[in-house]
């Protein structure tokens, strides 16, 4: 098979927690990263060369801490291999602290275009674990690789000690063409490290029970559109109610949608982007109260309705 000398890899935006999932289910949206790898000569001086266009470019680091970077290094160190000088082209339409998984997009990225130019010698799923490894969990890594809306579940062995990060059973959730997502993206950010710091480090019996009985109902509200079921589910007591407070505005944003038509309103991974999960009828009006809401917390928000992506991280060469 003759060597690959460039490859892109496109890999959507994702949302995730959905209100009950925290840190096991997410959702791909129609929002994409472009990672272009190209080889460079054996002979040339840098191991890496990274260029960045587009959304929020200048926040992106270039030198070898860059995140697409670090995934690119994991993937041949999995394999035993040196890897080869590299120059990295990254588009950026995903918003970085956003809650959309920019983070996941990079490491996705960074596996899949190693892998590629490696020869693909690792399966699908052999990748999915390494990004798993390297996010810490599988809820933005897992829909940002396959697409589509997925569940996530750890699956140790019957018998101590755990492989490393352990293995993961997915399943993929249906999502009910009737259901329409929309996110409202905040003109301010907020680290996935910040919104961690503010959950507590035990929660009591009740608590893991509404949210379990909530998952459930998220998961059948989605393959069904039944709207009763979606307003029920998407109530949380596991992260929202602790990380209210970090998101100005959060309150009325959620009443506007709900006014103008909403199911529900949940955070977007760890925030600040706020999701709104409604029908088509209602969809514009959602968008237009969600923005207008914000706007009188002095925030500026780019509100829209936005497809979901079944397709996941996208290889051409």
């Amino acid at each position: 098979m003759p060597e690959t000398s460039t490859v892109t890899v496109t890999v959507p935006a994702t949302t995730a927690n959905l209100g009950p999932g925290f840190d096991c289910i997410g959702a791909a949206l129609s929002l994409y990263n472009r990672f272009q790898f190209s080889r460079l000569e054996a002979s040339a001086t840098e191991k890496v060369k990274i260029t960045v266009t587009g959304q929020e470019a200048a926040k992106v680091k270039t030198d070898d801490s860059n995140l697409a970077y670090q995934a690119f290094l994991k993937l041949y160190d999995r394999l035993n291999q040196s890897p080869p000088p590299v120059a990295i082209n990254i588009d950026m339409q995903v918003p970085l602290a956003r809650g959309l998984g920019s983070s996941a997009t990079a490491i996705v990225g960074g596996l899949v275009g190693a892998n590629e130019l490696a020869g693909a010698p690792l399966s699908q799923v052999e990748v999915m674990q390494l990004a798993i490894e390297l996010e810490g969990h599988p809820d933005n890594v897992v829909p940002a690789l396959l697409g589509g809306c997925r569940l996530a579940a750890s699956n140790p062995p019957p018998q101590p000690p755990l492989t490393k990060g352990g293995a993961w059973e997915i399943c993929d959730i249906p999502w009910h063409p009737n259901i329409v997502a929309v996110v409202a993206i905040p003109d301010f950010e907020l680290s996935t490290a910040e919104a961690r710091k503010v959950l507590p480090a035990d929660y009591s019996k009740a608590d893991a029970i509404f949210n379990a009985a909530h998952l459930g109902f998220l998961v059948r509200a989605l393959e069904t559109g039944n709207e009763n079921w979606l307003r029920c589910a998407l109530q949380d007591k596991i992260h929202q109610p602790y990380r209210q407070s970090l998101i100005k505005g959060y309150e009325a944003v959620q009443q506007a949608a709900v006014n103008a038509g909403a199911c529900g309103m949940v955070i977007s991974g760890a925030g600040p982007t706020l999701l709104a999960l409604t029908d088509a009828t209602n969809a514009d009006a959602v968008v237009r109260e969600m923005a207008t809401a914000w706007m009188e917390f002095e925030v500026k928000a780019d509100v829209r309705a936005i497809g979901l992506d079944t397709q996941g991280a996208q290889v051409s060469l």
